[in-house]
């Protein structure tokens, strides 16, 4: 038996539960590893709004830190769940008449 499965013709990778990632709280200095299910990767139009973010298990603080190109490839390969972000309409200076 195989730990993939096939679900209309689409097969899905199982990532192990024991993935873990290091990660630092820039509010406390804690150092911790956290499992994939505790972070949040959000990918927008730019650097600017590319990161990923997670709370602190140890003072409760809310962590946003970039997210550059070998980040996004490791927590996505690791089953951390992605947002992509969208651009609303495009600012083009005209006002609506």
């Amino acid at each position: 038996m195989s730990n993939m499965s096939v679900v209309s013709g689409v097969s899905t990778v199982v990532v192990p539960e024991s993935v873990r990632f290091k990660a630092a709280c820039p509010d406390c200095r804690g150092r911790f590893e956290l499992a994939a299910g505790a972070l949040r990767l959000a990918i927008g139009a730019s650097r600017r709004t590319t990161f990923y973010s997670f709370t602190c298990p140890e003072c409760g603080a809310a962590v946003r830190k970039p997210a550059g190109e070998r980040i996004i490839e490791l927590l996505t390969g690791g089953g951390v769940r992605t947002l992509r972000l969208h651009t609303g309409l495009q600012h083009s200076g005209h006002r609506p008449t």
